[in-house]
């Protein structure tokens, strides 16, 4: 697939005014290729997790570009921007962001569901996506029943069953133990990465930074690092 799968320049976003202006990303530049899994590593409130929202579309910018295979997506339209957010982008949200009262495979159609594919396809091809992350067998029952790295892997089915060239991920250990947390990336990097596929990652784990094609360091709203760091990878 030609081209880079996101390419961002001058992004700048902040909240609030005058004194009260907070900056949470600062003039940042990216390119991410189909292929990678990019990780955004760094502290807490250094602006991974708004990044990860300008990028996907999903919070305006004050400042700069976004572009997602060719597409300067904060120049369409509301209607327009779900829909390719809808078509083009999965994102696995920290708290997996599961609704109780749907069944495990009812939460994995939601995206097909909201493409108004009939209900029987939608719950069949969910079902081919959970057998897919090993959760076949967990398909009628409800959230509450699954174990934390169940839920992590019913929201990454959720993300992948509309097959969208971008995924993003944000802090997709946070809530796993080590081992969990480990078994959830290694899953992705083996079968969700593809050479036509692009992932970004937002992480604290330095457990699971090797399956990283780059690490990419954010400080006070700044990238820092803008190639594999062997440090990070050796440290944590």
């Amino acid at each position: 697939m030609p081209g880079a799968a996101i390419k961002a320049n001058g992004l700048g976003k902040w909240f609030g005014e005058g004194e009260a202006k907070t900056m949470a990303v600062r003039n940042v530049d990216l390119e991410a290729g189909f292929g990678e899994m990019i990780y955004i590593v760094g502290p807490s409130g250094s602006g991974k997790t708004t990044l990860l929202s300008v990028l996907s579309g999903i919070l305006r910018p004050n400042a700069g570009k976004v572009e997602v295979e060719g597409i300067d997506i904060w120049n369409l339209n509301a209607d327009q921007l779900a829909d390719f957010r809808l078509n083009k982008i999965g994102f696995v949200f920290q708290d997996y962001h599961l609704f109780p009262r749907l069944n495990t495979a009812e939460n994995v159609a939601i995206p097909l569901f909201l493409r108004k594919k009939d209900w029987d396809e939608s719950i069949g091809e969910a079902t081919r996506y959970l057998e897919v992350v090993g959760l076949k067998e967990r398909a009628n029952l409800p959230p509450v029943k699954l174990s934390g790295g169940e839920q992590q892997r019913v929201a990454i089915a959720r993300a992948m069953v509309g097959q969208p060239d971008i995924l993003i991920m944000d802090e997709p250990t946070a809530s796993l133990d080590g081992d969990t947390g480990h078994a959830i990336l290694k899953f992705v990097h083996e079968n969700i990465l593809r050479a036509d596929r692009c992932i970004i990652v937002v992480t604290h784990d330095s457990r699971i930074y090797e399956f990283a094609s780059r690490i990419l360091k954010m400080e006070d709203g700044r990238l820092t690092v803008t190639q594999n760091d062997a440090s990070l990878l050796q440290k944590g």
